[in-house]
């Protein structure tokens, strides 16, 4: 049965390992984790740490897209109401009942 580490685990091991205090070895006889799994996560770790500084910027990214939805919500709404008012002028919101 494979053993399954949490993230934060795993996350704690990578600091220690990019710290350079201990050998791999030392390292993973101190948690039980294979030494190729240490390494393993060490690639993964460092693959996937510009993603990181892109989380940021999606924050800002959809912070502005939420500024862009309710200014384009205020325009359906408003849009609408000249609609509304418009049939009510025109007469065509009667032909419709």
């Amino acid at each position: 049965m494979r053993k399954h580490y949490s993230a934060a685990f795993r996350a704690q091991i990578i600091i220690d390992l990019l710290r350079e205090a201990k050998s791999v070895s030392q390292i993973a006889s101190e948690h039980g984790v294979h030494p190729n799994q240490l390494y393993r996560w060490k690639a993964q770790a460092l693959k996937n740490l510009p993603r990181v500084f892109d989380a940021e910027r999606d924050k800002q990214s959809d912070a502005l897209h939420e500024q862009q939805l309710e200014r384009l919500y205020a325009e359906i709404g408003r849009l609408t109401t000249q609609v509304n008012w418009l049939k009510k002028k025109s007469g065509l919101d009667r032909a419709e009942n």
